[in-house]
């Protein structure tokens, strides 16, 4: 198992971290859903996981960016900002 670990790419552990922090933090607020069970607190929980999803998004792609940013040109590293920027524009338009 420690040599499994070893052989994984710190960027890719970070990224999957900050993915499994995502869900953790998803699966907390729904059992704060159950537990309140009150619509209006379950509206007040959901709009703060607004915030969540997007900001792991934009961290987990940051870290994979800066990973292959030496390996990809300056047009292709532009495609990939104007997705993640059109994502972004979607989500809070």
């Amino acid at each position: 198992m420690k040599h499994w670990l070893r052989s994984l790419d710190p960027s890719v552990m970070a990224m999957a971290g900050m993915r499994m922090m995502s869900a953790l933090i998803e699966l907390s607020a729904a059992l704060l859903m159950l537990v309140f069970n009150d619509v209006k607190k379950a509206l007040a929980i959901n709009a703060a996981l607004a915030v969540v999803g997007p900001t792991v998004l934009i961290a987990t792609t940051a870290i994979g960016l800066f990973s292959v940013a030496d390996e990809l040109s300056f047009s292709r590293l532009g495609l990939v900002a104007l997705g993640v920027a059109l994502i972004l524009i979607g989500i809070y338009k």
